[in-house]
Parts: C-alpha cells; sequence; structure tokens
C-alpha cells in the first residue's frame, strides 16, 4: 500500500474498471472521470460498476466498452457478479468513494493496481488498495461535484478533458420515447417543460400549490404542455398535481427508465425541478435546467453552464446544510420562495435561446 500525492502508472494497461457506487448524481458527475481515464488510454477496455439502474445512463457512452450494475441481491447474485468481473482480468481500477463495497470488490477482483482516495481511520479499507491518493491541503476550495473524481485521477497524471458530465442517448431510446408520447397524446417533440417536484428528502422540496401555479402559467404563457418525471415511489404524489389540471399535466412518474428519462429531459423545451438528479440529468443531455435550491450547497451540485439557472431563497441562513429547519424536516426557506421568482426565470430562458457555455450556472437571488 502506497500513500501518496502523486502517483506512477508503470505497468501496461489493457483493461480499466472505475467503481462509483454512489447515488445517480454521483454517476452523472463522474463521467468527466470516466472520458478522462479513457482519453489517457485510448486503446484500454473501460468498465464503470455502478448500482443499478444507475449505470443505464452510461449504455450508450461511446467511452465506455462494459458496465456492471449491482443490485439488492442474494449472496450467490453477488458472488457471481465478482467472478464476472474477476474474469476481465483488470490492470487498474480506481474506486471513486468509500463504501465498503467498492473496497471489497477492488481487492477480490486481482488487478495489480487498485487506487483510491486514503481515509484516515479506515485502516481495514486502506489496505484494500494498492496506492491511496492523500492529496495536500488546498489553499481554496474547488466547488463541483466532478472534483471528487477528478482529484483521484488527476494523482496518476491523467487530466481532464472537461469538467461537465454529457450523457448520449441512442437512436433506439428515441424511438421508444417517440412512441410513448404518441401513446399519451403528447403530439411533438420540443413542445413540452418537464419538472422534477420531489427529493428523497423532503426538506429539499418545493410546496405543490406553487407547482400548480407553475404548471398553469406555463401553460397560458407558452400553451406547452407539463410532464412530471419521477421514480414509481413518487407516482402517488405525482397525481396531486395531475387532478387539478388534467388537459396540462402528464404523470410520467415511475414509467420510464433512467434511459428513457435522459430522453424525455433532452427533448424537453425546458426542466425545471428541485436539488436531485433530474436537472443534472437534464443538463448532461443538453437541455436548459432550474434548479430551486434551500438549505443544500447549489455550488456543489449546479448543472454548469449560462443556459443552466439556480434559484435560491431570500433567506440570509441558505445554504445552512440541514436537514429541515431546527429537524422538522421543513425547509422554511422554500416555503418562503415565492412562485413569481420561478415564474420570472422561467419566461426569461423560454423567451432566449441560450447557448451551451462552460461558465459557472447564474445564481439568482
Amino acid at each position: 500500500m502506497i500513500i501518496a500525492a502523486q502517483h506512477k502508472i508503470n505497468i501496461p494497461i489493457t483493461k480499466i474498471l472505475i467503481i462509483q457506487l454512489g447515488d445517480i448524481g454521483d454517476v452523472v458527475w463522474a463521467i468527466p472521470a470516466f472520458w478522462a481515464v479513457k482519453n489517457a488510454f485510448p486503446h484500454a477496455d473501460i468498465s464503470v460498476l455502478t448500482r443499478k439502474p444507475n449505470g443505464d445512463l452510461l449504455l450508450d457512452d461511446p467511452h465506455i466498452n462494459k458496465v456492471f450494475q449491482v443490485s439488492k441481491q442474494t449472496v450467490w447474485d453477488g458472488l457471481k457478479l465478482l467472478r464476472s468481473i474477476r474474469r476481465e482480468k483488470f490492470d487498474l481500477i480506481f474506486d471513486l468513494r468509500a463504501d465498503d463495497r467498492g473496497a471489497f470488490t477492488s481487492f477480490f477482483a486481482g488487478a495489480k493496481m487498485r487506487a483510491a482516495l486514503y481515509y484516515p481511520g479506515l485502516n481495514w479499507r486502506n489496505k484494500m488498495f494498492t496506492h491511496l491518493v492523500d492529496p495536500p491541503p488546498a489553499v481554496t476550495r474547488t466547488y463541483g461535484a466532478a472534483e471528487q473524481s477528478l482529484k483521484i485521477i488527476r494523482s496518476f497524471g491523467i487530466k481532464e478533458t472537461t469538467s461537465i458530465p454529457q450523457i448520449f442517448v441512442s437512436e433506439k431510446i428515441k424511438s421508444i420515447i417517440i412512441k410513448n408520447l404518441i401513446a399519451e397524446n403528447i403530439a411533438s417533440l420540443k413542445r413540452y417543460v418537464t419538472i422534477n417536484p420531489f427529493s428523497r428528502w423532503s426538506y429539499k422540496e418545493w410546496g405543490i400549490d406553487k407547482w400548480r401555479q407553475l404548471i398553469s402559467f406555463i401553460w397560458q404563457k407558452y400553451k406547452m404542455p407539463v410532464l412530471i418525471l419521477g421514480s414509481e415511489e413518487e407516482r402517488g404524489r405525482a397525481d396531486e398535481l395531475t387532478v387539478a389540471s388534467p388537459s396540462l399535466t402528464y404523470n410520467l412518474a415511475g414509467k420510464t427508465t433512467l434511459r428513457e428519462m435522459a430522453c424525455l429531459l433532452q427533448s424537453s423545451r425546458l426542466h425545471i425541478g428541485v436539488d436531485s438528479a433530474a436537472p443534472q440529468i437534464a443538463a448532461a443531455v443538453g437541455t436548459p435546467a432550474i434548479t430551486i435550491y434551500g438549505p443544500s450547497d447549489w455550488r456543489e451540485w449546479a448543472p454548469p453552464g449560462e443556459k443552466n439557472k439556480v434559484i435560491l431563497p431570500d433567506m440570509d441562513c441558505s445554504p445552512c446544510y440541514k436537514k429541515g429547519c431546527d429537524g422538522s424536516g421543513r425547509s422554511e426557506c422554500l416555503e418562503t420562495l415565492d412562485v413569481t421568482k420561478v415564474q420570472a426565470v422561467v419566461e426569461t430562458m423560454m423567451n432566449n435561446n441560450l447557448a451551451i457555455a462552460t461558465k459557472p450556472a447564474e445564481v439568482l437571488q
């Protein structure tokens, strides 16, 4: 086990595995690292290990040769997956997170070089790797979720070609989505707006009544229906938005795979959502995204580029990094965020055809 700020790759590399067992957003933000590794080793096969179904977003990426996915499965299924990975005979493995499963997979995969960040106090985990990255303290903090992955691979002399994620959508998935839109009586592509009002954490959410007002505004102003995206678990809550305006709103929560959701987002005129994976996917497929932030820090997760906007509450305490005010699960900063503020941003973005840019997202306070 070698701990250093800089390492050299001094063995022949033909197969590389990159492990990212985080949430959907973590996988999206690791894409620049995947591309950087492929660029550094253009003739090597690049494989990625994710949690199921997060890796579906990578299936159409030409930089990635194979995607392995772990799920809630039996011990036997887990062993079968591990054997499949071991049979690949990887030369180099990067583990981009600090979880147990990634460490054990790295060790039992049998690669000559196994790299991860060094974590003080996790000696058992550190011993699973041959090379640990211990970067020197930064003089100034670098924001952006891509940094967590990039700082690992940079320590091996691998330079990123971009820090902005991009997701590819295949023609096969596009044809599926066209059929689904026809089945939902949605007339044409690029003539709808998508929203994701929900998060795994309720303290990141905006009020349902405000979403209703926003949907009504979009229809009155632009005569565009709104497609609600989300998980199967969120479908019942999404019904609350369609009951009041069934002709304006379509509940697609739980009706799409991740690949299909990416395609819907790509065909959307605009995406509006709270701090969750959907705005990040939207931006990664080239669709302008508005993200509403409250207690969480937009600087870490906001999609970059001037075509993407971040809306913050007017309260000075935001971001507080708390799970609701005084542990209540409610965020007053979001409860006081007025719908007219969001409507104004929607109007600006709908009326301006902004080009793709690499500037930080504009923040509206």
